[in-house]
């Protein structure tokens, strides 16, 4: 009777190249993704194992790729906004804020910006960085088994993003935060709403520390994971809660104050534990110190417009929430239509061509809810961007993952990975 033999197969080739020596020595590599979990978006880490621990951990990215720094190019200035506002789509107002905070200082009308556009500004970002965490702390919890996290987290969300739909027409991707001001003023009911959150925002975050903070098992996955020392932040470029996690008290609203924000009194919250549960402390001591801001800043809202006088860059439109969302105003669309030619043509002329900026390069940089968000906006003279290059804090922290994890279970990777709270979109621009 003739032997059966198995046949063997040898695959070799691209970042498999290095498999045998990993045979060889008794280690196993596979592939982590590209997938969802404690991602927000689509992640690929190629996984080196001595049985379930990790050896290294190198991540891959470029699945979500969009290409919106180059389509700035190709955009009147004001169009880049709708750009903008998709990269990290968690925080799409910060990257409008920046974005435009970099157009204004090209222009050189920093200055010009009305109190009450800035004031507006600084609400309806600090809102925006709650409701990220939130979905930090909900998918957080449930990568770590956490379902009742997951459903609170996302029910305190909606609160936040019914004033988004309330004031911009949309919950997310707002492009509401244009070069001069924002698109259109906000509600008269707009402040009952935001206080009526802030009423009821900090039971929840106490509601979420009950739950959570002395949950054993919570304390189990989170403790010593996903260590990253100060110095080892520094070297790395990191910024924002990982890096305030670790002790290190930067942030950009108080280093590099933007829309007034240092007229306001809060808090740069640290702690010293340099792992997962330091970023989740962290991140819910953030939430409270911008229910904080906005406070203040209702409290201090000033009248008067919400774009600049020039109306060469003001935007020409009137606009309005209507059935449909945002759009023109009838009575504006009526005067350009029916009463005069002069301004239909202006509106024709700005909103297709746009203005031009001045020659010249600046980089203008937002605390967003990762970290420091940066745009190196270059001007050429035209109508259009030269170069939008855009420093991303999920970018820069994915590079943090093989000092991260190397060492830890399998089962780790997933609760220092969601501790960077990273956002793919913003990675793969």
């Amino acid at each position: 009777m003739s032997e059966t033999r198995v046949p063997e197969y040898t695959v070799s080739g691209g970042e498999w190249q290095e498999l045998p020596d990993a045979v060889e020595d008794n280690l196993m590599v596979i592939n982590m993704g590209p997938q969802h979990p404690s991602t927000h978006g689509v992640l690929r880490m190629l996984l080196t194992l001595d049985g379930e621990t990790v050896v290294d951990n190198q991540p891959v990215i470029g699945y979500l790729h969009t290409g919106i720094e180059k389509n700035l190019e190709y955009r009147p200035w004001v169009a880049g906004v709708t750009f903008v506002t998709r990269m990290d789509y968690l925080s799409p107002l910060f990257n409008e804020l920046a974005y435009c905070l970099a157009v204004e200082k090209l222009l050189g009308i920093t200055d010009d910006v009305p109190a009450r556009a800035s004031a507006i500004r600084v609400i309806m970002t600090e809102l925006n960085r709650v409701a990220s965490h939130l979905v930090w702390l909900a998918t957080g919890g449930l990568e770590l088994g956490a379902l009742s996290a997951m459903l609170y987290g996302f029910r305190e969300r909606e609160g936040i993003l019914d004033v988004f739909e309330h004031v911009t027409g949309l919950r997310m991707n707002h492009a509401y935060i244009r070069p001069g001001g924002v698109s259109v003023d906000v509600p008269d009911d707009f402040t009952a709403r935001v206080r009526t959150l802030l009423t009821e925002m900090p039971k929840r975050i106490d509601e979420f520390e009950d739950l959570l903070s002395g949950n054993p098992i919570w304390l189990e996955r989170n403790t010593g994971v996903g260590v990253l020392s100060a110095q080892q932040c520094l070297d790395l470029g990191v910024t924002g809660p990982i890096l305030r996690s670790a002790g290190v008290a930067y942030d950009v609203r108080k280093a590099y104050p933007y829309c007034g924000i240092e007229q306001y009194d809060f808090d740069v919250v640290t702690t010293d534990t340099c792992d997962a549960f330091g970023r989740y402390t962290v991140r819910l001591a953030e939430m409270r110190q911008s229910l904080r801001i906005v406070e203040q800043a209702l409290d201090a809202l000033p009248g008067g417009p919400v774009m600049v006088a020039d109306r060469k860059i003001a935007w020409p439109a009137q606009l309005a929430l209507g059935p449909d969302g945002l759009g023109n105003a009838k009575g504006y669309v009526d005067k350009i239509m029916g009463e005069s030619m002069e301004s239909l043509i202006h509106h024709f002329k700005l909103v297709t061509e746009g203005f031009t900026v001045p020659a010249g390069q600046v980089y203008v940089a937002v605390e967003q809810p990762r970290g420091e968000l940066g745009y190196h906006v270059t001007s050429s003279g035209t109508n259009k961007p030269y170069r939008v290059r855009v420093r991303d804090p999920s970018f820069i922290h994915i590079g943090t993952i093989p000092a991260m994890t190397k060492g830890l279970l399998i089962a780790d990777v997933i609760a220092a990975v969601a501790s960077i709270d990273p956002v793919m979109g913003g990675v793969d621009r």
